[in-house]
């Protein structure tokens, strides 16, 4: 058996049902390639390992997880990365499917991992703190629309999938989860310097209460912020919005 750590925010999946829900979402779209972050205690392990013709990998970082996995699943040896996933280099040289059961404390980074890997992450199917899953898929204009949902949704199409109880968990957590799918749309916006669109989003979110002229003052000629969209607030432009700034940086 193994122990569940605090320090690594570990709520190991129970429910079957869950189990079951996460799996079909996986399968509505065919993949060669799939790699589960944090397997932990292999609630969906072994029904991943099932799926015939793809390559699987898994990483987690705990020592203890990965004996048991090796013990509890046969088929597991040579496919586990004992890393962190946060470290971690790119698992596959070609288009991958990523899913997993994420650790809320770095449930962000994780997603902020699969935009560094956006080149080569197809889908996504993850479970986060339901007010995170939440404000990935934020529309503009909603409180919960900010730096996570604009740089998602530069990329993917989002979509909340279903609430988890934390009853379906061992130990429970403290609050619901929510399970969600991003698909990679390509690059529809044209997009050519992701780190200015990063830079941007987040100094305008950084006062999201504030006009966008004082926020981004620092980033374009006072000619420019005089049109009309610095008057208007972080929460209330579109992802092309934010794309067409990044084109009239200074």
């Amino acid at each position: 058996m193994y122990t569940l750590k605090k320090s690594l925010g570990q709520h190991f999946l129970k429910d079957k049902e869950v189990c079951d829900m996460i799996v079909v979402a996986l399968k509505q779209h065919d993949f060669s390639r799939l790699l589960e972050v944090g397997p932990g205690g292999g609630a969906i392990t072994g029904m991943l390992l099932e799926i015939p013709s793809i390559e699987f990998k898994a990483i987690e970082i705990d020592r203890e997880k990965v004996a048991y996995l090796e013990s509890a699943f046969p088929l597991i040896k040579g496919k586990l990365i004992e890393e962190d996933i946060l470290e971690s280099p790119v698992p596959f040289n070609e288009p991958f499917t990523m899913i997993g059961n994420f650790p809320y404390n770095i449930s962000t980074q994780i997603v902020f991992k699969v935009l560094e890997w956006k080149d080569l992450v197809e889908t996504m199917i993850g479970m986060f703190q339901k007010e995170v899953a939440i404000r990935i898929c934020a529309s503009p204009g909603t409180k919960d629309y900010g730096i996570l949902s604009v740089l998602t949704q530069a990329y993917y199409k989002t979509e909340y999938l279903f609430d988890v109880n934390p009853e379906s968990f061992n130990p429970p957590p403290k609050v619901t989860s929510g399970v969600i799918k991003l698909s990679k749309f390509g690059n529809p916006y044209g997009i050519d310097n992701h780190k200015k669109l990063v830079m941007v989003v987040k100094a305008a979110f950084g006062q999201r209460r504030k006009q966008l002229r004082n926020p981004l003052k620092p980033y374009f000629e006072k000619e420019v912020l005089q049109d009309e969209i610095f008057s208007k607030r972080a929460e209330q432009l579109s992802v092309q919005d934010f794309v067409n700034l990044v084109k009239k940086l200074k």
